[in-house]
């Protein structure tokens, strides 16, 4: 396991650089859209020929769009092809946008993180247009202190580029960092950087996919991780930063 401690060279955000910090995945997470996402990718491949199950698509879901390409489609096609199945992907998706809701308690745990202390960042491999219609949805940008999109990484999840990129924004180490996603593939890619990661059930991966991947505590949906905050390693992590 990869136990480098990227340190971030961005700016303080909001008047003063916080210690330790909450990083967030998006889809699936905080806005109910994983279904949203198979069925694009799904209407995407349709259009290129291809039927892929939504079953193989939904457990890929999670993954940089060019993973799910190489994961799904058959090797030694064109690459002109992938991004004609990308843009696809993204018409079908943003067709979507008006209808995208926040899961429970989505804004609400954003906002007592933040209260506790600790910085918010969106860790989200979504295309740029595609997080502001999520950020949007939640509401809660007087809670967030940065977000990553797809542009501010050279690799996709479960690469950890994403965690990377947000952790810099923030200033702050991988050590001083917990991560909540509802994908294997969060799990995976925080664990490049021995970062804990909190599971939601809510993007439809189950307990015990999310706990054979890693992550060190389930809830159901930012609701039930709001409630047992303070027990939680983001409530530990506020400790620690209370401390000193």
């Amino acid at each position: 396991m990869h136990t480098t401690d990227p340190v971030a060279d961005g700016p303080p955000q909001h008047g003063g650089q916080r210690r330790a910090a909450v990083l967030f995945d998006v889809d699936g997470t905080l806005v109910d859209s994983s279904y949203i996402h198979t069925l694009a990718w799904w209407q995407a491949f349709r259009q290129a020929g291809y039927d892929v199950p939504m079953a193989s698509i939904h457990r890929s879901v999670g993954m940089g769009g060019d993973r799910i390409l190489d994961s799904l489609l058959p090797s030694g096609r064109e690459a002109s092809e992938d991004s004609t199945i990308m843009t696809s992907h993204a018409a079908v998706f943003s067709t979507f946008w008006p209808a995208l809701r926040p899961l429970e308690g989505a804004k609400d745990l954003l906002a007592q993180c933040h209260e506790s202390g600790l910085a918010v960042a969106l860790a989200s491999s979504a295309r740029e247009r595609d997080l502001e219609a999520l950020r949007s949805t939640i509401e809660a940008d007087a809670y967030i202190d940065a977000a990553t999109s797809s542009s501010d990484a050279k690799e996709s999840k479960p690469a950890p580029d994403i965690l990377v990129a947000a952790l810099k924004a923030l200033g702050v180490q991988a050590s001083d960092a917990v991560y909540v996603g509802d994908a294997v593939w969060d799990v995976y890619a925080a664990g490049k950087l021995d970062i804990p990661v909190i599971g939601l059930t809510c993007g439809g991966t189950s307990e015990a996919e999310l706990r054979d991947a890693g992550a060190v505590e389930i809830y159901a949906n930012p609701r039930a991780l709001l409630e047992n905050l303070a027990a939680s390693e983001i409530g530990k992590l506020s400790a620690r930063v209370r401390q000193g």
